[in-house]
């Protein structure tokens, strides 16, 4: 009689083996699913002059443009018309009857004009020096690169995806961004795949406050630096006189964000640097920041 023959085991290796790969395969996809941004992004903002942007706030991260401009390349300086002159209104002749009472009332005023003639000699030069200098046009401003965001009646249009913000490009709304000379070329070639913010174009606003909060060893350079960056540009394109004042030169804001950068520069100048940031206080610094990025949100209009 045959013996039985023994049933083979299952091979627990190759089940083993398909799990990794399969884990693998998914950590593979994971990653590109990340938005990765090409040589032709690069070459389409490069040209039309804008760059995305990713805008973390503490009720959420969105996406926008920003272009840097001249400012007298996207402001209308449109001259007011002169006044016309009233055809009916014509100078009238005196009278024979006038000018001789003009001709006696001159004669009667000579011994006081010439009494008082040295005075107004004097008043007669400075009159002409004042309505020489108001004759004289002031100064222009000199031109100033000033940024611009894809703003709204005062408000921040922030995009939770790429597709909804190319939507809105394309939508024929009214920004403040089609000032530049190149919009017309940027709603035509703009694609959803070329939305990818670059690493220095993203700003984490909602970390700031926290980040002051843990104490000056803890601080963030980088992170500081960039967040005071947008806040200026964004202070002056929504029109924020807190923010811009809150930021302004010699501001204590504007004085740690110098010593931040002498910071990320190195040297000796680092060292001297930490010491003059242990000196600011961080509650008010972290409530300074807290207001700016409560005005900031403020003006923010959440799209999908």
């Amino acid at each position: 009689m045959a013996k039985d023959k023994k049933a083979p085991e299952e091979d627990d290796t190759s089940s083993e083996t398909e799990t990794t790969e399969a884990d693998n395969d998914t950590d593979e996809l994971d990653a590109d699913d990340t938005p990765q941004r090409t040589a032709k992004a690069d070459a389409f903002w490069e040209k039309v002059g804008v760059e995305p942007v990713e805008i973390a706030l503490p009720k959420g991260v969105g996406l926008t443009l920003r272009a840097y401009r001249m400012s007298d390349a996207v402001e209308d300086g449109e001259e007011e018309p002169e006044a016309e002159a009233d055809e009916d209104e014509k100078p009238v002749k005196a009278d024979k009857k006038d000018k001789a009472k003009a001709k006696d009332k001159k004669k009667d005023d000579e011994d006081d004009e010439e009494i008082d003639d040295s005075e107004e000699s004097e008043t007669d030069s400075d009159d002409e020096a004042d309505e020489k200098d108001s004759d004289e046009e002031p100064e222009a401003a000199e031109p100033e690169e000033i940024p611009i965001f894809l703003t709204l009646n005062g408000k921040l249009p922030l995009f939770e995806s790429a597709e909804a913000l190319v939507e809105f490009v394309k939508s024929g709304a009214p920004t403040d961004l089609e000032a530049i000379d190149t919009w017309d070329e940027l709603v035509k070639g703009i694609k959803v795949d070329y939305v990818v913010p670059a690493e220095d174009d993203s700003y984490e606003l909602d970390l700031v406050v926290k980040n002051l909060r843990g104490g000056h060893d803890s601080w963030d350079p980088e992170l500081m630096i960039g967040a005071g960056e947008l806040a200026r540009d964004l202070g002056y394109a929504l029109r924020l006189p807190t923010v811009m004042s809150t930021l302004a030169v010699g501001s204590p804001l504007d004085g740690l964000d110098n010593h931040l950068r002498s910071v990320v520069d190195g040297g000796l100048k680092a060292m001297f640097a930490k010491r003059k940031i242990r000196k600011i206080g961080t509650q008010q610094t972290a409530l300074a920041w807290r207001g700016i990025v409560n005005k900031i949100n403020e003006t923010v209009d959440w799209r999908n």
